[in-house]
């Protein structure tokens, strides 16, 4: 399993806004969650929650531009969280290896784009919402998991016959907002997650700090840091290849605490 460290180089992120929008404070925040063992920093300059401003492209690659091209200068891994095709055009000129599309890759201008350069890999995200920002909307759960492994299905045959291989092809189900505003809806998720890896590509999960947490504990955005660790360590035990987090160090140790215990045989001990 492999960690994205987030930094939202924003003003209005749900979590952390404006802490990380200047490049020195961003370049120094994912200067952190490398040393913590990020093995990928997960760069966006627009937040995608429902009440976020609207960021025009020029904006979002002057955000980004200084710190990708630090980070990368330091011999960082770089995903850029975007939607826009420009923007994932202007990365790739950077050197960015990984494209993190929320979108779920719908715009076939975003699918020429990271076509255009092979060696980018995409992480595609499912959403219930209408656009590319999440959405408060209260849909059922029924058909959820159906319409993600068909969502799944569809992008990869359409990516794969646009020219990207599926080797690129990083699968997101997406959580919180993006499934609606009913936290079982991203519970339903996370219990059918080794449904999901049947699909046969990578998947990447990012519950932390999610709106579903909030609603299950009753913990504002910045005390949800344990919630975060327990849905993430029922990801990992259900196979998933990436696990995208604010909290790297958290999660890093939690896994090394869980292998010790589980040793050699693979599994907790039940006596």
């Amino acid at each position: 399993m492999r960690t994205f460290g987030i930094v939202n180089v924003t003003r209005d992120s749900f979590s952390d806004g404006g802490r990380w929008l200047e490049p020195a404070a961003a370049i120094g925040r994912a200067e952190r969650l490398w040393r913590e063992g990020a093995d990928v920093i997960d760069v966006g300059a627009e937040s995608t929650h429902p009440d976020a401003e609207d960021v025009t492209a020029g904006e979002e690659i002057a955000r980004l531009t200084p710190v990708v091209t630090a980070l990368i200068a330091a011999g960082m891994q770089v995903s850029v969280d975007t939607v826009k095709p420009v923007v994932m055009r202007a990365m790739a000129g950077l050197g960015v290896p990984w494209i993190n599309d929320v979108g779920g890759l719908r715009d076939p201008d975003a699918v020429a784009a990271v076509a255009a350069s092979p060696s980018t890999r995409v992480v595609v995200m499912f959403s219930r919402a209408s656009g590319t920002r999440a959405e408060r909307t209260a849909v059922g759960v029924a058909g959820l998991v159906d319409a993600i492994e068909r969502f799944f299905a569809e992008r990869l045959a359409t990516l794969t016959a646009a020219g990207i291989h599926r080797d690129r092809i990083v699968f997101d189900p997406g959580m919180g907002f993006f499934l609606g505003t009913d936290a079982t809806a991203s519970l339903s998720v996370l219990r059918a997650l080794p449904r999901l890896r049947r699909v046969g590509q990578p998947l990447l999960l990012s519950v932390s700090r999610k709106s579903f947490l909030g609603a299950i504990t009753g913990r504002a955005v910045g005390e949800r840091g344990a919630a975060t660790l327990a849905a993430e360590l029922w990801a990992y035990e259900h196979g998933v290849d990436f696990i995208r987090t604010h909290d790297v160090a958290a999660l890093r140790d939690a896994i090394a605490v869980r292998a010790a215990l589980v040793g050699a045989t693979g599994e907790l001990p039940t006596g």
